[in-house]
């Protein structure tokens, strides 16, 4: 934290004197310019946070291009070393595991983009948007058994809604209206009771 902002969490104003209360109301303004320096602190804070989050997602973008170049020159293997570089450094880039893994498939490298899904989804569980593409990967190799079991191990983790939804339509897709039916009851077990969006 910057030297002269007080902590939030445990700067407390003084307390105000008889006196003060008494006196004019210039004389109370000043005291709380005096002692609340707060607001910048959050302010800078704020400011600082979202220079480190675009700094961040600049440095994702320019791996990723540095990936890509090498993969154009063939060199697939520099190319991955870039990505796995930048993921040492940035594991938790949900764009990073998306954006090597598009790479990977660009180049028809299959399995490597399997292999990267698998352990993005088991470093990451909770982020939708990595198992919605490793199963999108399992449909566009038509590999039904392996949508369905990466379905059934996000099914695990408990998601949202739509993910149930998207697994109950994939099997309706392939005709398996009994497996449809089962995933429905499964669904209905863990949400007994419908979910009612807020008034606004």
């Amino acid at each position: 934290m910057p030297v002269g902002f007080p902590s939030l969490s445990t700067r407390r104003l003084p307390p105000i004197s008889c006196s003060l209360l008494i006196s004019g109301s210039r004389d109370k303004k000043s005291y709380f310019t005096r002692h609340s320096r707060g607001s910048k602190a959050e302010e800078y804070r704020g400011r600082s946070l979202k220079k480190e989050s675009g700094a961040a997602q600049a440095a994702c973008e320019q791996w990723l291009q540095y990936a890509n170049w090498e993969a154009s020159q063939n060199e697939f293997g520099r190319s991955r070393w870039v990505c796995e570089r930048a993921l040492d450094v940035d594991p938790r880039n949900i764009q990073l595991w998306l954006g090597y893994a598009e790479l990977e498939l660009e180049f028809w490298n299959v399995q490597n983009a399997r292999n990267l899904l698998d352990k993005a989804v088991t470093l990451l569980p909770r982020v939708d948007q990595l198992w919605y593409r490793y199963v999108y990967v399992e449909e566009l190799l038509e590999n039904a058994p392996g949508a369905r079991q990466v379905f059934e191990r996000w099914m695990q983790w408990e998601p949202d809604d739509k993910a149930w939804e998207a697994y109950i339509k994939m099997e309706e897709r392939y005709g398996e209206m009994d497996r449809a039916s089962a995933i429905y009851e499964r669904w209905a077990t863990i949400r007994p009771e419908p979910r009612v969006a807020s008034a606004v």
